[in-house]
């Protein structure tokens, strides 16, 4: 057993696609492997869905695919009648640690990579989070704006698994993995048509240059 296991590697980068509001943009996500699909239930955003559509889109999701529930201070109420539909919860805005840890599913705490920002802090103070998902800073916005952040900031010893975001497409992921080397990377402008709409090209090649670096 050790024999084999030395000839593996030892860690793959995961990859989540965010922002789903079409089944067959999901059938292609699991064609491809994808490990995690995101379902943005906050409404103020350009790709959001309401509870009605996460249960008809989160059906067309097989088993060992995690199906992610993005809120943004959002109430209790919407994100308990949201459980039934998800596997874990992803918090996009100014949630307290016991806010987040309330429910009953796994959760992530994103972070917006502002300049003061202490991540070792961080990453104590929201010691029940699953992983952190570290997101560009724009004043005003809680996610998804398309830019990318300084990756050297992220220190190589962050207690808790990184999700690295912001500003990702096949053209620089080969690049983020590399130098960032984090447990999985969070895609969803980078791989779409439209605000919603994925397309299907733009999802295989983030896929294979994911794989390409990994191979390096």
């Amino acid at each position: 057993m050790s024999a084999v296991m030395g000839t593996l590697p030892l860690l793959r980068t995961r990859i989540k696609f965010c922002g789903f509001t079409r089944g067959e943009d999901i059938d292609r996500a699991v064609a491809l492997g994808v490990d995690a699909l995101g379902f943005v239930m906050w409404p103020n955003s350009a790709r959001s869905v309401d509870i009605e559509q996460l249960a008809v889109l989160s059906a067309r999701v097989p088993a060992f695919v995690t199906r992610v529930g993005l809120f943004v201070d959002q109430d209790d109420e919407l994100i308990e009648r949201c459980l039934p539909y998800l596997d874990m919860l992803q918090f996009h805005g100014s949630e307290t640690p016991d806010a987040c840890q309330r429910f009953s599913l796994p959760w992530m705490k994103a972070l917006r990579m502002r300049d003061e920002i202490d991540l070792a802090y961080e990453a104590e103070r929201y010691h029940g989070a699953q992983a952190l998902l570290l997101d560009a800073y724009r004043p005003g916005v809680p996610g998804g704006t398309g830019e990318t952040f300084d990756w050297s900031r992220i220190p190589a010893n962050l207690a808790k698994p990184v999700i690295l975001a912001g500003g990702l497409s096949a053209d620089n992921i080969a690049d983020a993995v590399r130098q960032v080397a984090p447990y999985a990377v969070d895609v969803s402008g980078g791989i779409e048509a439209s605000h919603g709409c994925k397309d299907a090209e733009k999802m295989a090649s983030f896929v294979r240059h994911v794989a390409l670096a990994d191979a390096c």
